[in-house]
C-alpha cells in the first residue's frame, strides 16, 4: 500500500530538495513542492523532482480571476501533477474553470483555511464564522463546482469526511505528538488525522528538518 506521507520540501535550492527526496523516497507516497520551491526553480526544478519516481503534488494555491487561473492550470500541465491547489475562496467560476482545464490524472483540490489561522486571524479578515463553520462552507462549494477534494486541518476532516464521503482529503501541518508547532495553530497528530479521515498528509519540517530525514519519515510511518 503506498504510503499516505507526503512529505514538504519547502527549499530553493535544487540540490537540497532533490537529495531529501532521495533520502525518504521508500517511507512516503509522494513529494509536495510549494512556491518556495517552485518560484526558484520552475518547470524545470518540477521535472528534475518527478525523476525521483514519486508522485508530485503542486501547492501553488491559485487564486485570481478565472481565467487566469484556467490558463495558469493549462500552462502547469505539462508538467502532471498528481495534485494540484487553488484557493476555494476564489468562488465557483475559478474552480469550475480550474478543475476544467486540468489533466484528467490531476486532482484539483480546494485550499479552504490554512492551518496557520484561528478564529482570531479570521475575524481579522472579516470572518465571523469559526475556522470548522468556514471549512464546512467552502468545501461545501467545492464539492459542487466539481473538484475532488479540499485542504483542511486534522480538526475538520473527520466532520467534511461525513458530509463528502467521496472525497479526496489533505491534510497539511501535521506534528507528531510531542513534536514543534512552529506556525502551526490547527495541527493534530498524523495518526488522529488518518484516523479522522485523511486521504493523505503533509509532513515538512519533522522530517525535512530532522538529523535523520528517513528515520524520521520511519517512525512517523510506523504509527500510522
Amino acid at each position: 500500500m503506498t504510503s499516505p506521507i507526503y512529505v514538504a520540501i519547502d527549499t530553493p535550492d535544487l540540490a537540497r530538495a532533490q537529495n531529501l527526496a532521495k533520502s525518504v523516497h521508500r517511507h512516503v507516497g509522494g513529494i509536495k513542492l510549494g512556491l518556495e520551491f517552485f518560484c526558484a526553480n520552475g518547470h524545470h526544478g518540477v521535472h528534475e523532482m518527478a525523476k525521483i519516481g514519486l508522485p508530485i503534488f503542486l501547492d501553488l494555491k491559485l487564486h485570481d480571476i478565472p481565467n487566469t487561473v484556467a490558463k495558469a492550470v493549462q500552462a502547469l500541465h505539462v508538467l502532471e501533477p498528481a495534485i494540484l491547489t487553488v484557493h476555494a475562496a476564489g468562488g465557483r467560476a475559478m474552480l469550475e474553470d480550474a478543475k476544467a482545464a486540468a489533466g484528467v490524472h490531476t486532482k484539483v483540490v480546494a485550499v479552504t483555511v490554512l492551518t496557520s489561522l484561528d478564529a482570531s486571524d479570521l475575524n481579522e479578515i472579516g470572518v465571523a464564522r469559526n475556522a470548522a463553520a468556514q471549512v464546512e462552507r467552502l468545501a461545501d462549494l467545492a464539492q459542487d463546482a466539481g473538484l475532488d477534494g479540499i485542504v483542511c486541518s486534522g480538526e475538520e476532516v473527520g466532520l467534511i469526511r461525513k458530509r463528502w464521503p467521496g472525497g479526496f482529503f489533505v491534510v497539511p501541518g501535521v506534528r507528531p505528538a510531542g513534536g514543534a508547532m512552529g506556525d502551526q495553530k490547527r495541527a493534530v497528530t498524523p495518526r488522529a488525522a488518518i484516523d479522522a479521515g485523511a486521504s493523505i498528509i503533509v509532513v515538512g519540517r519533522p522530517i525535512s528538518q530532522a538529523k535523520d530525514p528517513d528515520m524520521a519519515a520511519r517512525e512517523i510511518e510506523a504509527t500510522l
